[in-house]
């Protein structure tokens, strides 16, 4: 049971040599945290032994109170409120009900679930709270809860140090295998023939793209897309081609270690000179005389993860120009492979890499789909590339109005609260309408995913996913805009109450353009979607 204490028993604690200040009814001990805090000794000792709330909320966000927490909160006052007990779910009243009625019962699998977060509308999906949906059932509760536990106690509280560092702790992506989140994420069933590894709360025959879109959209409360893309960006593009068409052999030596979290795979597509234009690239393998070896030389920019993998699912030019002479290649790190780290704009723990292949042997074994058939298998990934980054631009935009909210409710300007100015509710509502529009387009998608054939999703899907990708990249963009208007000047320093939203704001560029650009994506959505509706009998 924790500790309370007056305020006369803080109060006395007002010198160097013991230093005690309250923090939102929580007492903190920070004699020996002196030393090693950021603004100095004499910022803390100006508040020794009095409620510091005001100046701490100033400069921080809730993610520095999470990570000193444990080792520097001693207790509480006695004067803080009680958290007051849940209250007991209503009991439904009892009514006559017709034959009718219980057969339609008994199909209904939309029973909503139990209210989970801080149920501030529109910061979570609405089947977070109360609301009914077709879509999730208690094991897609249970795996919520697990995730978001990890995530508040060993992710959030580091990601700012993270994100400064360039590089997110190995462990985690370790731990992110260990825990059976990396087998999950493949698009596909649940791969236990290559792992121990399950999810705790989801049996693995139970395993469906919601857990999957789950997975992504609580990983990515983190806030920060350099920490997403570390632990599941090169993985989740670089893995499923390899799964979905490489050899068994090769599935069976390579897949166990990656899904274990004890190696690192990423995709290796864009080129200096070949983006969006993937039947341009000129990266080249030829066979060796003896056949035994494609011989690689060439280029790769902007690979998420390079600096860190292991393996390289590697487009490359096989046969004559544009789409029909493009093979994709598992590539393992070796002689004549060189990757150096790329300083970008945003996402700055991704390890965003240049490769270079210079005469690079390997096996024809590593083949994946068949040769010259690579864009097809590329084309295919991209659908369940572009959806990943749909539901984290979207989770993103949550951040940003939940950040907003939360922040609009605490600052005063001109005598009231911000949130209390119609041009900020404005704002909110904007951002509100636009991620519960686009989130709603993302769960109909996923849903047919999971009923379609692959060879029909491909087909039918490929023109929505991309309308979807540009609509989801646009509101993110707008709701970190709006986001920053709102924190002003706090969302453009680092660190602080507007980290979260500083870092967002230069995390926009990495998900507008990577995947296909906005302005591609909305003319590949008209384009491909008319192509297939003539095919299936369009009438005009």
């Amino acid at each position: 049971m924790s500790k309370t204490f007056s305020q006369a028993d803080v109060s006395a604690h007002n010198k160097a040599d013991s230093l005690w200040i309250v923090i939102d009814g929580d007492v903190y001990d920070v004699t020996k945290f002196q030393d090693d805090h950021p603004g100095g000794k004499k910022i803390l000792a100006r508040v020794g032994g009095k409620d510091a709330s005001k100046q701490f909320w100033k400069y921080h966000n809730e993610g520095i109170l999470k990570k000193y927490k444990k080792d520097l909160q001693i207790g509480s006052l006695d004067t803080k409120p009680k958290p007051a007990a849940p209250a007991p779910p209503p009991t439904p009243a009892k009514k006559a009900v017709t034959i009718t009625e219980k057969e339609a019962s008994s199909s209904d699998e939309s029973e909503a679930l139990d209210d989970f977060g801080a149920q501030i509308p529109f910061a979570d999906p609405a089947w977070y709270q109360g609301y009914h949906s077709p879509y999730f059932n208690e094991t897609h509760a249970a795996l919520r809860a697990e995730v978001r536990e990890w995530m508040e106690q060993d992710v959030e509280p580091y990601v700012t140090e993270w994100d400064e560092k360039k590089e997110v702790s190995p462990e985690i992506y370790k731990e992110m295998g260990r825990r059976g989140y990396l087998a999950g994420l493949l698009g596909v069933h649940y791969p236990t023939q290559h792992t121990k590894n399950t999810v705790a709360s989801v049996p693995p025959e139970k395993w469906d793209l919601f857990h999957e879109l789950l997975l992504t959209d609580e990983l990515s409360r983190a806030a920060s897309g350099g920490f997403v893309w570390n632990v599941i960006g090169g993985f989740g593009i670089g893995c499923p081609p390899l799964v979905k068409f490489g050899k068994k052999s090769l599935v069976d030596r390579i897949l166990p270690g990656i899904i274990n979290g004890d190696k690192r795979i990423c995709l290796a597509i864009t080129e200096p000179d070949a983006g969006s234009d993937v039947a341009n690239l000129s990266c080249e393998a030829k066979l060796s005389d003896d056949g035994k070896h494609y011989i690689v030389n060439g280029e790769k920019k902007w690979i998420t993860n390079g600096i860190w993998s292991d393996y390289f699912t590697t487009a490359v030019r096989t046969g004559g120009p544009g789409m029909n002479g493009v093979s994709l290649l598992l590539i393992e790190r070796g002689e004549g492979v060189s990757t150096r780290r790329m300083d970008c704009q945003g996402v700055w723990s991704s390890g965003t890499t240049y490769i270079t292949y210079e005469d690079v042997k390997v096996p024809v074994e590593n083949l994946i789909g068949k040769e010259n058939q690579g864009f097809r298998v590329i084309m295919t990934n991209f659908n369940h590339e572009r959806i990943g980054i749909i539901i984290q631009c979207l989770r993103f935009s949550r951040v940003c109005f939940e950040e907003s909210v939360k922040y609009g409710n605490k600052r005063r300007t001109f005598g009231k609260k911000l949130v209390d100015h119609p041009v900020i509710r404005l704002k909110l509502a904007n951002m509100a309408r636009q991620i519960e529009a686009t989130y709603n387009w993302l769960e109909n998608v996923i849903y047919q995913c999971q009923k379609m054939s692959e060879t029909e999703a491909m087909l039918r899907l490929g023109g929505p996913i991309a309308g979807l990708k540009a609509q989801a990249t646009v509101t993110f963009e707008f709701c970190a805009r709006e986001a920053s208007q709102i924190f002003g000047g706090l969302s453009y320093s680092r660190g602080g109450q507007g980290g979260k939203v500083e870092r967002l704001y230069r995390d926009v560029r990495a998900y507008a353009i990577p995947g296909g650009s906005e302005e591609i994506m909305l003319d590949l959505s008209i384009r491909q979607s008319m192509k297939v509706a003539k095919a299936l009998g369009m009438k005009l």
